[in-house]
């Protein structure tokens, strides 16, 4: 059950936000568009002034090159997790991924070195969400494309409007004119900010787009048109390039709708993606990508425009997805003593009226991910990024390495045996962080035999265990025409 008392005092914070606040009409409006597998350079917007490699060199994202020039890039925007249900999830709850014990998609790999630990995978009807509390605090809301987290869909956690409990395969069924529902959501999404603005409400909606999921069911148009630009590539990465371009249309109908609508001057507009770059995606200056806690995993597109944010403005403070939660109240005139507790994010309010300076108050200094599993490059792995230094801690055999990211942003030059205190001070400040929130941890396989093959390992130990801890189903997302499950990356 929901905290009962928490929401009966929640219900009357409207009677208690600053006088600045007092109509609803004057709080600001909240879109937050997600996308799906989009690495840092996945889009035509550089990302960061002095990295060349920051942006694509093939694909196009015109509209997303307008919401950057009105608004402000963040170079060191993260998302909380490097796959993409733990990051949903962590965006719903201002919590990080380690505290919500969901730090994994996909079912777990076996026969490996390490055991990944059990996952829980499901939304508590505990939880408050960022929908919850703004619809207490009198705000519409809505969630439009993938949910992804299960514990009964939007409905039963605060939007008014939504789509259903949908995960990746809902990409697959709709094709060109329509790939992957870019246009149907961003109609949804214009229908509701009008219903929205004739009641004189305001609203909060997250379009989770599907894309860039089922890549090949872009618009045969937009297909030929990368074909020819790519010529050579592979199938993948042509298809990766036209959704990409399918995906910036539908962001641009969205904004056109809030010009359209007259609402461009109290509404926020926030764009990122779920984690880094995917299969088929280049990643140009960052190493890793989806799967990891390299910054090719974690650091993503992000962009925001909206009431006091200054144009074509560029932020370098780091900023985590669940940071958004905390900041949604404080625009909204929420108290922060009306949040839940355990918050993790921290308000980036300030950061985005002050022209992107300043520091992010958080509970704790730095920022923490964690991947106790087996997808990507390293193994089960976590990492701590503090005053431009990053310090990631391999499980199968607790090394550590250090990188300064302000001068190795592709993370090449391992400083952890140049820089020991560092390296020290931060490794125990990761250990102190996983504790605090209870992190679940890799443990050591009893039945790993390195000399067998991986496949063997695998198979055996499936066998052992009844296939209950998912064996070789629902592996690596190759991007096939085909449906997804719901339970996938």
């Amino acid at each position: 059950m929901k905290a009962a008392v928490w929401l009966l005092a929640l219900a009357v914070a409207g009677r208690m936000l600053p006088s600045s606040f007092s109509q609803a009409a004057d709080r600001p409006n909240f879109v937050l568009m997600l996308s799906d597998d989009q690495g840092w350079s996945g889009l035509s917007v550089p990302m960061h002034p002095n990295v060349p490699a920051s942006k694509s060199a093939v694909i196009e994202t015109p509209n997303l090159e307008k919401l950057a020039a009105q608004g402000m890039r963040f170079s060191a925007g993260y998302a909380p997790a490097p796959v993409c249900s733990p990051t949903r999830i962590s965006l719903q709850t201002g919590k990080s991924p380690a505290q919500l014990h969901w730090t994994k998609a996909a079912p777990a790999e076996v026969g490996q070195k390490l055991v990944e630990p059990r996952l829980i995978k499901s939304i508590a009807a505990s939880e408050i969400t960022i929908a919850e509390i703004l619809h207490s605090a009198g705000y519409a809301t809505a969630h439009y494309g993938k949910w992804h987290i299960n514990g009964g869909g939007p409905g039963a956690h605060g939007y008014d409007e939504h789509d259903g409990d949908i995960g990746n395969e809902q990409a697959f069924k709709f094709t060109d004119p329509n790939p992957v529902d870019i246009f149907g959501m961003a109609e949804r999404s214009a229908k509701f900010m009008e219903k929205c603005s004739k009641a004189n409400k305001p609203f909060f909606i997250q379009l989770s787009w599907n894309a860039l999921h089922a890549s090949e069911n872009a618009m045969k148009s937009t297909l030929a048109k990368y074909q020819q630009r790519m010529a050579g590539e592979s199938e993948k990465l042509i298809s990766t390039g036209a959704i990409s371009d399918d995906l910036d249309k539908g962001v641009g109908s969205v904004l056109d709708a809030i010009d359209r609508l007259g609402l461009a001057k109290n509404t926020f507009v926030i764009y990122m993606s779920d984690n880094g770059a995917g299969g088929g995606s280049r990643r140009g200056a960052l190493r890793g990508g989806k799967g990891g806690v390299w910054e090719g995993g974690l650091r993503v597109p992000m962009i925001v425009r909206g009431p006091g944010v200054a144009a074509n403005a560029w932020c370098h403070t780091p900023v985590v997805g669940n940071d958004w939660f905390p900041t949604f109240c404080e625009l909204a005139g929420i108290p922060p003593n009306r949040l839940p507790r355990n918050i993790e994010g921290g308000s980036l309010a300030s950061l985005l009226t002050n022209h992107g300076r300043g520091d992010v108050k958080r509970p704790r200094d730095g920022l923490y991910f964690h991947f106790p599993h087996y997808q990507g490059e390293g193994g089960p792995q976590s990492a701590i990024q503090l005053d431009g230094l990053k310090l990631i801690r391999f499980y199968e055999d607790n090394r550590i390495a250090l990188f300064d990211l302000t001068k190795d942003i592709s993370e090449r030059n391992d400083l952890a045996k140049t820089l020991p205190e560092p390296a020290s001070r931060l490794s125990k400040q990761l250990d102190n962080y996983l504790a605090d929130v209870s992190a679940q941890l890799p443990t050591s396989n009893q039945d790993y035999n390195p000399n067998q093959s991986t496949e063997t390992r695998r198979d055996n130990q499936s066998q052992r265990k009844g296939g209950k801890q998912g064996g070789r189903q629902g592996g690596k997302d190759k991007g096939k025409n085909r449906a997804q499950p719901t339970s996938g990356r």
